[in-house]
């Protein structure tokens, strides 16, 4: 199956990656991966709590997964698959494509600061472009719902 594959993170762009990915796989019957990258510098300062730092993490990525879950199954009739991961966050979604054959594409959003589209998108559209074996769309912070719709 086609998986449009996502990051799930906090950040305002991001949502408009997943209305789009969730569309499109709606549209063309594929599925949406949320990717989830925790950095392990969280628990490298408080060794003797290292473990319930984790646990943290991972228990508000899955609350944060849920929300977006919901509204995928509401909206698009589409159930996301959520995959959480530790690492550098490029490394980690180079490493995680490389290891899922259904993974078609990635999508990210682009944010809205005049210092660019985010560290991220830079990242992945600048030298390690190479490491990709999927195309990377770009959905720009700037867009409205009813765009993505029309986009998508």
């Amino acid at each position: 199956m086609r998986k449009f594959l996502i990051l799930l993170d906090d950040t305002p762009e991001m949502l408009n990656a997943m209305r789009y990915a969730a569309l499109r796989a709606a549209r063309t019957g594929g599925a949406v991966e949320m990717l989830a990258v925790i950095s392990p510098e969280e628990f490298q300062h408080f060794l003797g709590v290292a473990d319930v730092m984790r646990a943290e993490a991972h228990e508000k990525v899955e609350a944060h997964f849920q929300i977006f879950k919901d509204r995928m199954e509401k909206h698009e009739g589409i159930t996301p698959r959520l995959t959480i991961r530790e690492g550098d966050k490029v490394d980690t979604i180079i490493e995680h494509i490389k290891s899922d054959p259904e993974i078609a594409v990635l999508v990210l959003g682009a944010g809205v600061d005049k210092a660019g589209p985010g560290p991220l998108v830079s990242a992945l559209t600048g030298r390690r472009i190479a490491d990709l074996r999927v195309p990377i769309t770009i959905v720009p912070g700037s867009m409205t719902k009813e765009d993505i719709v029309a986009a998508s």
